[in-house]
C-alpha cells in the first residue's frame, strides 16, 4: 500500500527540495520522500508516517549489505560475514548515517517533538532506513544499491580490517607459543604529536626480543601494526608497516 497522499505546504516544498538536493537523488513520486521524513507524531494518520517504510528500509538494507559482503569477500563463512553486518548496518551506524545527512532536519515532527531540542538517535536512525526504502520504491533496486553503497562501503573496510588485523593479533600469539614457545608483549616506544592528534609507536617483544616497531593513530592501532611486523619478521618476510 503506497504512503497515504496529503497536500504539501509550500514550507514543506521548500524541506523536500533541500532534502533532495542533499541526498543526490531526485524523486519520481515525491510523497514517497514526505513520508520517509515523516514522524508519527507529525502525521495526520499513522499510514502517512514513515513506520512502514522503516520495516522495509530495514530489509532493503540488510539485503544491499549482504550481497556486498558475499562477492567481496568469497573466503568469509557465513559467521564472518553476519559479524560485519551486524557492525555495518547497526542501529548506531544508521544513525551515524542520518548524522551525516543532516536528516534530522528535515523531519516533519508534531509540536511536541519539535521543542524536545536534540533529535534522538533511534528516531535518526528510523528516518535513514525509512529514506532507503523510500528510494528502493521510487528508482528501483540498482538506484537503492548505488545510494546505500555510497554509505556502507567505507563501514565494511573499516570492519573487515579491524578484523583481519584483530585476526593477526591472534595469529602471532599462536606462532609464538608454537614455534618461539613464548607469549607476545607490547610496549609503547614513543609517542609523538599534540594532544589532539597524537601518533603511537609500538613494539612487540617476544622472549626479550624486540621486533620492529610499527606508529599508529591510537595504541591499539599501533599495536596490531607492530603484531603484522612481528609476524613478518618471524615468517622472512617485508615488513609491511616502517618502523621509524
Amino acid at each position: 500500500m503506497p504512503p497515504t497522499t496529503e497536500r504539501t505546504t509550500t514550507r514543506e516544498q521548500a524541506v523536500l527540495d533541500k532534502c533532495q538536493e542533499i541526498i543526490g537523488y531526485r524523486f519520481q513520486r515525491i510523497e514517497l520522500l514526505k513520508a520517509a521524513l515523516t514522524h508519527t507524531s507529525g502525521a495526520n494518520t499513522r499510514a502517512g508516517s514513515n513506520e512502514r517504510l522503516e520495516f522495509l528500509g530495514d530489509s532493503v538494507l540488510g539485503l544491499v549489505t549482504c550481497e556486498q559482503l558475499y562477492h567481496c569477500f568469497p573466503d568469509y563463512q557465513e559467521g564472518d560475514m553476519t559479524k560485519v553486518k551486524s557492525v555495518v548496518v547497526s542501529r548506531k551506524t544508521c544513525a551515524k548515517f542520518s548524522e551525516e545527512l543532516g536528516l534530522g532536519d528535515f523531519l516533519f515532527l508534531g509540536k511536541g517533538m519539535e521543542n524536545r531540542g536534540e533529535i534522538p538517535a533511534n528516531l535518526l536512525a528510523d528516518v535513514f532506513e525509512s529514506l532507503v526504502a523510500a528510494v528502493f520504491l521510487d528508482g528501483g533496486w540498482e538506484t537503492v544499491k548505488s545510494f546505500v553503497l555510497e554509505f556502507i562501503e567505507p563501514e565494511i573496510e573499516a570492519v573487515a580490517e579491524d578484523a583481519i588485523n584483530n585476526n593477526a593479533k591472534s595469529a602471532l600469539q599462536q606462532v609464538a607459543q608454537r614455534e618461539l614457545g613464548g607469549t607476545p608483549r607490547y610496549y609503547l616506544l614513543d609517542e609523538q604529536g599534540p594532544d589532539h592528534d597524537k601518533c603511537f609507536k609500538v613494539g612487540c617483544e617476544i622472549n626479550s626480543h624486540m621486533y620492529p616497531a610499527a606508529w599508529g593513530r591510537n595504541k591499539k592501532e599501533a599495536e596490531l601494526k607492530a603484531a603484522l611486523n612481528a609476524l613478518a619478521a618471524i615468517e622472512g618476510n617485508p615488513l609491511p608497516y616502517p618502523s621509524n
